[in-house]
């Protein structure tokens, strides 16, 4: 009898130890470490692969590789065990992209990921959302920037105890870089992308900024930029859910904070349209909810972990009983493909109005004072004397610059560039088969300034723009892209140069700013008096232009310069836009 109950309590004991073995085996890098430590690239991917050994439900696959050559992962989350985006959209699952790690020193959506992914395959948790719902989740985008590991990566973050740096090998921003894609990283990224046409995407940050009580804030493109309809969901539908859901979780929810004067909330709020350079903006110009969260730099880092973890939580939760989201999109894709879209005009940009709210806002007590070390305003917060202000939310935009869209637009061959980075896009567009001679409306720039630093790796371009009309011969290669397709608002925010973030502000088009020949003075004295005599009317246009640029009086140079374009002489290429506009009529 006692043997029997030796071995009992043996049995017991040790299948407690078992259990508890499992259990362990299953805890993250993050859990393990006292919820203040993020695993390094290596280990990410390692407990990446167990998951997916270890779950018929999850798939791991590689989508492409950093500059360093570093594999980047997605994990496909599918409770049918199907992997494949065709079979997927076919069972009209919703597919959501949840990506972390774009900026490694805001780690929380890798770690939440991970935590999340493991309860669902391995606990069983939250597995009714995947009746209707594919999740692909990316830990880790940027994982060279993720590599360059250490704890003096963000000076104004609390936690964790290490972390990786927010640019990549090559010192870009990602999240400046969706529409341009000049990353390695970002260019795999839009082909998992267009190959999978996610419904709905997540990007995971921590702030910069001010304190406030907040540990979770998110940016939505709900202030005039996209589609009507999306953004009637967003906000009629999506986001009431998600401020009750996240209040009864003890994580009240605000939009991404930005002061009208910096760190100084009495200042007030203002809420801009973004432009598709940037995560969020990118997914609504395809018309689908993009949500950007940040969580709150100066909280603790487990509270940011655990409050990512609940947004993407709640938004499975939502998405797993809506019933409108896919008709949304699919309104919003077909209106943006109709003709009705081209015959109104499409806003590039946008400015804040002086309209505002008064709304509640979630503060801490602080000061501001002169500082007698900097001599600027140094702003001294109290973050254990919480306090609702009353403030304004400056939120109402208007209209800065719109175009009147063409029927189509047409990139020579020579700018094979730009027709690859447009078919990442998954842009439809046909490849000329012969040379043509299309008559075309373009611009032409005036008023170029270059920058004089880099951004982004690039010397940014600002000018001023004038319609005109050419017939142009295309050669054989040259790209003629189609605006009756639902990414005709992408498509606009590259080509046309006025728009924030287009390819011509960029740079991809500074050569046409340049002029290679040149008149030698003694040549152009004589000419310009011949010019004079035999047209006096070109007197009065040096005229005008002299009133327009007086300086120009005193420069001679610039006088002939004048008389030198007005010949035939002049390079009818210079600062002529060679991407070409097609109108319904041509």
């Amino acid at each position: 009898m006692l043997n029997r109950l030796t071995f009992i309590i043996f049995f017991i004991f040790t299948t407690g130890i078992f259990i508890a073995d499992a259990e362990n085996s299953w805890l993250t890098w993050y859990e393990k470490h006292e919820h203040n430590s993020t695993p390094s690239y290596e280990e990410t991917m390692a407990f990446s692969r167990q998951l997916a050994d270890s779950s018929p439900i999850i798939h791991y696959e590689v989508f492409g590789s950093s500059h360093q050559n570093r594999d980047l992962g997605v994990l496909i989350v599918n409770k049918q065990e199907n992997f494949a985006p065709g079979n997927v959209h076919d069972s009209e699952h919703l597919v959501v992209l949840v990506q972390a790690s774009i900026h490694p020193g805001e780690p929380v959506g890798k770690d939440a990921g991970l935590q999340l992914l493991r309860d669902i395959a391995i606990h069983g948790k939250h597995l009714e959302y995947l009746d209707n719902i594919t999740l692909l989740f990316i830990p880790i985008l940027n994982a060279d920037g993720h590599e360059r590991f250490g704890p003096y990566n963000r000076i104004n973050q609390d936690g964790p105890e290490e972390m990786g740096w927010r640019t990549n090998a090559r010192n870009l921003n990602l999240n400046r870089d969706y529409l341009k894609a000049d990353s390695e990283e970002m260019q795999a990224l839009l082909k998992l992308w267009h190959h999978w046409e996610p419904d709905f995407f997540i990007d995971t940050h921590s702030t910069n900024g001010g304190d406030y009580q907040y540990t979770m804030t998110y940016a939505m493109d709900i202030f005039g930029g996209a589609d009507p309809g999306l953004m009637g969901w967003i906000n009629e539908n999506y986001l009431p859910h998600m401020e009750k859901s996240m209040e009864a979780d003890n994580y009240p929810i605000f939009p991404y904070v930005t002061y009208r004067s910096w760190h100084d909330p009495r200042s007030g709020l203002q809420s801009r349209v973004g432009h598709p350079m940037f995560s969020n903006s990118y997914a609504s110009e395809l018309n689908r909810p993009g949500l950007l969260l940040e969580t709150h730099m100066l909280k603790p880092y487990p509270k940011r972990v655990e409050s990512t973890y609940l947004m993407i939580v709640n938004t499975l939760h939502f998405l797993h009983q809506d019933k409108k989201l896919r008709e949304v999109i699919s309104k919003a894709d077909e209106y943006t493909a109709s003709e009705a879209f081209r015959q109104e005009k499409f806003p590039l940009r946008w400015e804040l109005t002086s309209d505002s709210v008064i709304v509640d806002f979630l503060g801490v007590e602080y000061t501001k004072k002169k500082s007698t070390l900097s001599g600027g305003n140094w702003f001294i917060y109290e973050p254990d004397k919480p306090v609702t202000y009353q403030i304004p939310w400056f939120n109402q935009n208007k209209p800065a610059y719109s175009v009147m869209l063409p029927e189509a637009y047409v990139v020579p061959v020579e700018y094979a560039e730009i027709i690859e980075r447009l078919q990442l896009h998954g842009i439809e567009m046909t490849i000329l088969e012969e040379n043509r001679t299309i008559p075309v409306e373009t611009y032409r720039f005036r008023d170029v300034q270059l920058a004089s630093r880099s951004n982004e790796g690039r010397q940014t371009a600002a000018f001023t723009t004038e319609l005109i009309h050419q017939e142009r011969e295309y050669l054989k290669g040259s790209a003629v892209i189609p605006m009756n397709q639902s990414r005709a608002r992408l498509i606009a925010h590259a080509l046309e140069p006025m728009a924030p973030g287009s390819f011509v502000y960029w740079g991809f088009f500074n050569a046409v700013f340049e002029r290679v020949e040149y008149f030698e003075s003694y040549v152009m004295e004589t000419m310009a008096r011949e010019m004079l005599a035999s047209d006096p009317s070109l007197r009065q246009g040096l005229d005008n232009a002299l009133k327009e640029n007086p300086s120009m009086a005193n420069n001679p140079y610039a006088i002939l310069s004048w008389f030198y374009e007005q010949t035939p002489y002049y390079d009818q290429k210079h600062n002529i836009y060679p991407v070409g506009r097609i109108l319904k009529n041509d």
